[in-house]
Formats: C-alpha cells, sequence, structure tokens
C-alpha cells in the first residue's frame, strides 16, 4: 500500500480519490470546503489538516479549478518550502502553459518534484477509472507515479519532459471539442429549420460520419437541450478558450476560429448560461430565438 495525497475535491478530485482508496491506497484528502473530505473520511481516507500537512504523503494529485487557485495552494503560499525530501506533485488541473513553466520552477527551487497531467474525460470516465491521462515532465518522476495512474486511467501519454507541453495538449483538445460544439449547433439548427428531427441526425452522424464519443455525447445534449447537470461549465469552457487563444498569441498564430468561439462564449456567459454545461453555447444560435 503507498501513500498519496489528493488536493481538490471537486466533480474529478472526487472519483480519483475513490478510485485510489478502492485500489487498496493510503488516500490522505484535502479541500478547502469540509463536506468531501467527510465523505472521502467514511470511505476510509485520511483528512489532512492543510496542504503541508498533506504534503508529507510523499506523492500529492491536485485537481484545482485554474491557474490563480494552483499559484495560491502552492506557489504562492510557501508551503513547498516544508515539503519532505523526494515529495513530487502531480497537477491534473487545467492551466496555461504559463503557469505550469511557473510551477515547474518554484518546485524546482524547493527540491520538490512536479509532473503536469490533466485528463480528457467527464466525471463519468472518472468514475469508472478510465481517463486518459496526459503526462509531461521529468520521466523518472512520470515512473514513479504511473503506478497511481494506472488506477485511475486507461492510458499515459508521456508527451515531453516539460510539464507545459501537457498542458498545451489539454488545451487544444478542449479548443476542437469547443469548436466541434460549435458546429454541432450550428448543424442542429439548420436540421431543425427544415423539419429534420434533430435527434435522428446527430444519431445519424454519429453511427457514419463522425463516430466517436465528442460528436455523441454533445450532440445528444445539444438535441434535447440538456444542459443540467453540467459536467463541465460554460464558464470553464471559456477559461480554456482563453488558455488556447493565449497559447497561440505566444506563438505569434492566430486561430479564427478562437475568436468566433471567444464572442460565443462571452454571449453564452452574458446570457445566463454559464453554470450550464458547456455545450449550451449551442443555444447562441438562432434555434434559441425563435418562439
Amino acid at each position: 500500500m503507498s501513500s498519496i495525497a489528493v488536493i481538490g475535491l471537486g466533480a474529478m478530485g472526487r472519483p480519483i480519490a475513490r478510485n485510489l482508496l478502492a485500489a487498496g491506497h493510503d488516500v490522505i484528502v484535502w479541500n478547502r470546503s469540509p463536506d468531501p473530505e467527510a465523505q472521502l473520511v467514511a470511505m476510509g481516507a485520511r483528512s489532512a489538516s492543510s496542504v503541508a500537512d498533506a504534503l508529507r504523503a510523499g506523492v500529492v494529485f491536485s485537481t484545482l479549478s485554474n491557474d490563480d487557485a494552483v499559484a495560491d495552494v502552492f506557489l504562492d503560499s510557501g508551503v513547498l518550502g516544508g515539503a519532505p525530501t523526494g515529495t513530487v506533485h502531480v497537477n491534473l488541473s487545467t492551466v496555461s502553459a504559463e503557469l505550469a513553466r511557473s510551477a515547474a520552477d518554484v518546485h524546482a527551487a524547493h527540491g520538490v518534484g512536479y509532473v503536469a497531467a490533466p485528463v480528457f474525460g467527464r466525471a463519468p470516465v472518472a468514475e469508472a477509472g478510465k481517463l486518459n491521462v496526459l503526462a509531461a515532465g521529468d520521466p523518472g518522476l512520470i515512473e514513479r507515479v504511473q503506478p497511481f495512474f494506472d488506477v485511475i486511467g486507461s492510458r499515459t501519454w508521456r508527451l515531453g519532459d516539460r510539464p507545459e507541453q501537457a498542458n498545451v495538449v489539454k488545451i487544444i483538445g478542449n479548443y476542437l471539442i469547443a469548436a466541434a460544439i460549435q458546429s454541432l449547433g450550428e448543424a442542429v439548427s439548420l436540421a431543425e429549420r427544415t423539419g429534420v428531427d434533430a435527434a435522428q441526425l446527430i444519431e445519424l452522424l454519429t453511427t457514419t460520419l463522425f463516430p466517436g464519443q465528442v460528436y455523441a455525447s454533445y450532440g445528444a445534449l445539444i438535441a434535447e437541450r440538456r444542459y443540467q447537470p453540467a459536467a463541465f461549465t460554460t464558464t470553464l469552457g471559456r477559461k480554456d478558450l482563453h488558455l488556447a487563444l493565449d497559447a497561440a498569441a505566444e506563438h505569434d498564430l492566430t486561430m479564427p476560429t478562437g475568436e468566433l468561439l471567444r464572442e460565443v462564449f462571452d454571449l453564452a456567459v452574458r446570457d445566463g448560461h454559464g453554470d450550464d454545461d458547456w455545450a449550451s453555447i449551442a443555444e447562441q444560435q438562432p434555434r434559441a430565438r425563435r418562439d
């Protein structure tokens, strides 16, 4: 049995911690609000009194919401200065490439290993332990934490020795999902305007031209206009879109589709869809205003 801490017990952190527990690991948990901790303690986890206490586990997984949260909890708090020698922090959060570089530098300055490992997969995929783990960092550190990756994921993609490489791949993936949602919304709007059943259209497209989880799952949400409960909110989608645009700008690239999506996401949030599933950006199509 190995000890591992999980910091951040949101929609992804909770199932990750549960799967690690089910695999027989000694799991220490910490969250800013106590209720998620209590639920996992009831299942056999141990509660950390602080982030510093959690770091004593030796390996720490974190699933925090954004750059600011990671900086607040790990980089600006001074907590890394007291971490035991040999500690490894695995950041599963979707953060900017800039934050990933900064995090790697700060961890190295304190002698703490740092691996970026954002994941592909929504909460049900995390529940099933079938995430795709996008890992980058020191190969030796990745090898050390691979047994934990094997518990939470179906495959680990080793993407390079610089942590930001994993974060860029995650940002690219989410950018393409956003573009797919937008195109699905446009297609469904056109179909409905011509009297074609939206659900049948999605079934046809996803069993012929566009098989795959993204088109099937988001197409169904759009056809049914079912945006709650939100597996991934529009607000978070807008955040990740901006990460993609920022990364492109850093490398002097233009992303015309991304600029269109920026307007769509801003309008969706303004229209009250911030807490809905990000498939709700389809509601910015004319179909949403025809009544």
